[in-house]
């Protein structure tokens, strides 16, 4: 049933109790306030007047993870991060969701082979509703981003986030791909090569005396 329909006199219109949820939640989705790195600050350009995120209804960015419904993952993920990610989502009210911005956020970006501190993808960590890449990706795309939960959120039956909309999962380990120079399947060489290698790398960065 349409909004439109069932409509008898000015003022007056009948619809059903799930798209009137539905279109309130959509209406009203309150990011965290939450920045890991670059990406962060492409956020706060698209919470500016600018661009204004404040037209979708988006633009009450909360202090706290038990206001906010939307998490923007902005930035690299580091394992140390991980957790905090984690917690802070867990936190969070249901319906829950969140959007992964970045390359760094999506897959490792340019720390995948080499950054083995960098978490590869934050779906590793929390289940991730959209994806939105790019180094960083510029205000337009969070927009467009933020349009496809509100295309989700308006899709969700039964109260619940549900959605008709069936998405492929990313199936993978998420383990780190060390380089050949640093890997081996003994744990004690894999530290040496690995000492060897940083101390190699070192060297190679200090600056030539003149």
């Amino acid at each position: 049933m349409g909004w439109l329909e069932g409509r008898f006199e000015e003022s007056v219109i009948t619809t059903t109790l799930e798209q009137a949820v539905n279109w309130a939640r959509e209406s009203s989705m309150w990011p965290m306030t939450f920045g890991l790195a670059c990406c962060a600050i492409e956020m706060m350009a698209t919470g500016a007047s600018r661009y204004d995120i404040d037209r979708f209804g988006a633009g009450a960015f909360r202090a706290t993870p038990r206001q906010a419904d939307l998490m923007i993952v902005a930035g690299t993920v580091n394992f140390k991060m991980a957790s905090r990610v984690r917690r802070l989502y867990n936190q969070m009210p249901d319906p829950k969701f969140v959007i992964a911005m970045g390359a760094c956020t999506c897959g490792g970006g340019p720390y995948y082979k080499y950054g083995y501190n960098v978490v590869k993808g934050v779906d590793l960590v929390v289940p991730v509703d959209v994806y939105v890449p790019g180094c960083p990706p510029r205000p337009e795309a969070l927009l467009e981003g933020l349009m496809r939960i509100q295309d989700k959120v308006r899709a969700m039956k039964s109260f619940t986030k549900g959605q008709p909309i069936e998405l492929p999962v990313p199936a993978r380990t998420g383990y780190v791909q060390l380089p050949e120079e640093i890997s081996d399947p003994d744990p004690v060489k894999a530290l040496e090569k690995a000492n060897a290698f940083d101390k190699q790398q070192k060297e190679k960065a200090t600056p030539a005396k003149a």
